[in-house]
């Protein structure tokens, strides 16, 4: 038992260094190429922060755990929003201001888990196919992302930050060489946690789907709440919120994508009776907190409290259901 939570431990460690110096090669690396701060920050840096997650669930299909990486991507969503977004909000509350960017990129969080939900409750069984068609919508949502991306104007609050965050002062060589670092690191802390992870769940006798999406769904987002908490910090909300837009859609195309054409997976009756609605409802929660067609809107601590507060019992209620 203590070997095995040395494992997680060394993996979370691992994935959270390796993700801050594969975000940092990657965003440094396409800036010095000539790509605008906002398509990276649309693009490539929503995937670079999504990366132990993916690396993670592929990790997990691999070994022949495909539930643990279905529940890795939904307790990561719902991570993201009940955690990562009620602790940034709890530290500031979160400005948003006219962006138009973000304006257009909100409702994707809705129409996503709506895609995705097609798949999930049209049968009990995620084949390679589903898995096909997951990363074929996520092709279509990096091209529109790039066509935001690339039309935004330059006043833009998401541009202003994104511009502010990607660094400039890096050598390409610098940046390739994190980029080569963090993927390693990343690789290598996603076998610890999946093989720690997978032995804790024989040894407590629960589900690995229990253990992805409660242990290693909170480690693989801690990138997240680094990176959006300190955002929030230094008011950069539409930084702070597109990262949570853009970590969730990766999560469900991405990982579940990735996942199942590596290993199809018979899903378990707690994900569709259970998971994927939790995770649709703080997913609804959070549009309608923040989204706003006239422009402004903020996230205000009691919203950040409730956030946390739903997602503390949520677990307290996995936990009651487990043991």
């Amino acid at each position: 038992m203590l070997l095995n939570l040395l494992f997680i431990l060394a993996g979370f460690i691992l994935l959270l260094v390796g993700a801050d110096r594969f975000v940092g090669g990657a965003g440094a690396t396409a800036r010095n190429l000539g790509v605008p701060p906002l398509l990276i920050g649309l693009t490539i840096v929503g995937f670079a922060t999504s990366a132990p997650e993916i690396l993670v669930s592929v990790t997990a299909a691999v070994q022949g755990l495909p539930n643990l990486a279905i529940g890795n991507a939904l307790g990561s969503n719902i991570a993201n929003i009940g955690l990562v977004l009620g602790v940034s909000a709890l530290v500031k509350p979160i400005y948003l201001s006219n962006s138009v960017t973000l304006r257009r990129e909100m409702p994707l969080l809705l129409a996503v888990p709506i895609f995705t939900a097609i798949f999930f409750y049209t049968g009990d069984y995620l084949s390679k196919l589903d898995g096909l068609i997951m990363l074929a919508g996520l092709g279509v949502f990096l091209y529109w992302m790039a066509r935001l991306g690339l039309r935004a104007a330059r006043s833009d609050p998401m541009a202003t930050e994104f511009d502010a965050e990607i660094r400039s002062d890096m050598r390409t060589s610098v940046a390739v060489a994190w980029l080569i670092v963090g993927f390693i690191l990343l690789v290598a802390g996603s076998n610890l946690l999946v093989l720690g992870a997978g032995n804790l769940a024989l040894a407590l006798g629960v589900s690995h789907l229990f253990i992805g999406i409660t242990i290693v769904a909170v480690g693989t987002s801690l990138p997240e709440l680094a990176v959006t908490a300190t955002c929030a910090f230094k008011g950069e909300a539409e930084l702070a919120l597109g990262n949570i837009i853009g970590s969730n859609i990766f999560n469900l195309l991405a990982v579940v994508g990735l996942a199942v054409i590596i290993h199809p997976v018979a899903l378990d009756a707690e994900v569709l009776y259970l998971h994927f609605p939790v995770m649709i409802v703080f997913t609804v929660a959070l549009f309608f907190m923040a989204y706003n067609k006239q422009g402004e809107s903020r996230i205000r601590r009691q919203e950040g409290f409730g956030l946390l507060l739903a997602f503390v019992a949520y677990y307290g209620l996995l936990v009651a259901r487990a043991f």
